[in-house]
């Protein structure tokens, strides 16, 4: 089958071992089931798989990819929950300290099969394309995660999104404006600036800049460079959610503010089963739909990696998967 892998590993210059081509058909264990998979999404975790983070040379090659829609063996349209928890899991699957994302242990979605836990898929609504659906498994589940579950945002809610462009930061400006939050966004980039606003926000500032007034949650996923920002933005009580730190992970915390304010500070990793059984419900419900930058055949692979490696993705890039395809 054609696939898009990683053959080797470079934390410099990570696209010298992406591979496209012909790859094994999934093997399918006790338990298991394949998807013909019809769209995929790219994420940052993939770019970073192939610098060595999180994946290691004795694992190549490994098919890439998190996210995936497509038909399960008795003809459902599904979507791919991505976290892999052992098998004797109960509970959040987040929890599970030997979870793993699909194309870390396990081969990923950008493929035309994968093979995948049954317990892993969800039936994907009538009114969400193949193309949608592949968005939501991995960056705006974690954007979920991070609002409702995490933050407990609601109706009148103010809230600070660190960075816009991303799929996570699309996704939490789309879904927190959905729920009745006011949404605001700090950007670099006038022109993300605007289609932050498109999407929901209310307000767009530069950031690092003070607010007009302190929020009730801050969304981060930025790190180092903004952290600092992230908690003096905070109201007396307010709650951090941290999902990431591309700018890097070591920042000064402030603990005198941290307990004089009774701020919380809360860590979030992608999302359950059950939170993309609701996110789905709350996309098909709300009309909310995931911003896609743009949609290639997956024979194209190399062009969306490269235009995110780069930084010139606003929102998400999907693969779309023709299952006759040889390459």
């Amino acid at each position: 089958m054609f696939a898009v892998y990683a053959d080797s590993l470079d934390a410099d210059d990570p696209l010298t071992g992406l591979a496209l081509g012909e790859r094994p058909e999934p093997v399918v264990g006790p338990g298991w089931t394949t998807v013909a998979v019809r769209a995929a999404a790219l994420n940052h975790h993939d770019i970073w798989s192939l610098r060595g983070v999180g994946l290691t040379p004795d694992r190549l090659p490994m098919i890439l990819g998190c996210d995936a829609a497509g038909v399960d063996e008795d003809g459902n349209e599904v979507v791919v929950h991505a976290v892999i928890a052992a098998d004797d899991w109960l509970g959040d699957e987040t929890l599970d300290p030997k979870r793993s994302l699909l194309s870390e242990l396990h081969q990923g979605t950008l493929a035309q099969r994968l093979a995948v836990p049954r317990r892993n898929l969800v039936a994907k609504p009538a009114a969400l394309s193949f193309e949608e659906a592949a968005c939501l498994p991995t960056a705006w589940l974690t954007a979920y995660r991070m609002l409702f579950t995490r933050a407990q945002v609601a109706p009148g809610t103010t809230v600070l999104v660190q960075g816009a462009g991303g799929g996570v930061a699309t996704a939490l400006i789309a879904l927190g404006s959905a729920a009745g939050a006011r949404v605001w966004v700090t950007s670099r980039h006038p022109d993300r600036a605007a289609r932050a606003v498109e999407l929901g926000a209310d307000e767009v500032f530069e950031s690092g800049t003070r607010l007009p007034e302190r929020v009730d949650a801050v969304m981060e996923t930025v790190g180092a460079a903004t952290w600092q920002h992230s908690i003096r933005s905070l109201r007396p009580g307010g709650t951090l959610v941290l999902s990431g730190a591309t700018s890097g992970r070591s920042a000064e915390t402030e603990l005198s503010r941290v307990y004089f304010l009774q701020l919380r500070i809360l860590g979030s990793t992608m999302g359950t089963r059950e939170e993309l059984v609701r996110l789905l419900r709350f996309c098909e419900r709300s009309g909310v739909r995931p911003v896609v930058d743009r949609v290639l055949p997956l024979t194209e692979a190399r062009d969306g990696f490269a235009a995110l490696e780069r930084g010139e993705v606003f929102g998400k890039v999907v693969f779309t998967v023709d299952q006759d395809v040889r390459q």
